[in-house]
């Protein structure tokens, strides 16, 4: 039985966006990922083309609220940037973590920058992921 998990950010655009790709693609046979917002928007373009550039597609996700998943719970629910974590209410998981990663939106500068910011927090996070997501699974099941 695969676990759940479900990032919340903001805008859900960038870093909640990156870290369900990344869980999907590389965690998907041990843990099913999803994402959500305090508001909903958009998934960010550069966001996609980080993902695309570690061969990865997301351009089937999209920006949601919490909303879309009240009454499920999750075994981890993480969030992933400040403002979320003190704006977002309640959302019941297992475990909470908060894990706050930079903007990559706030980036300013040429393109490439800017695609190199979200290509470092994508980076950044499946680092984390890698060194995290056994340890929960591990605890889960002693649980």
């Amino acid at each position: 039985m695969k676990h759940t998990i479900l990032f919340i950010c903001t805008h859900n655009s960038a870093r909640s966006q990156l870290a369900e790709g990344l869980v999907n693609h590389y965690f998907g046979e041990a843990w099913d990922a999803k994402s959500a917002g305090t508001e909903a928007t958009f998934v960010k373009p550069l966001a996609i083309k980080a993902m695309a550039a570690a061969g990865i597609n997301i351009t089937h996700q999209t920006s949601k609220t919490v909303a879309a998943f009240q009454g499920q719970m999750f075994d981890v629910v993480v969030t992933v940037c400040d403002s979320a974590k003190e704006t977002c209410p309640f959302f019941p998981g297992k475990k909470v973590i908060h894990k706050s990663f930079v903007d990559p939106s706030n980036v300013e500068g040429t393109d490439e920058e800017k695609l190199a910011a979200f290509c470092q927090t994508r980076d950044e996070i499946k680092a984390w992921l890698d060194e995290q997501l056994p340890v929960w699974a591990k605890e889960l099941e002693q649980a």
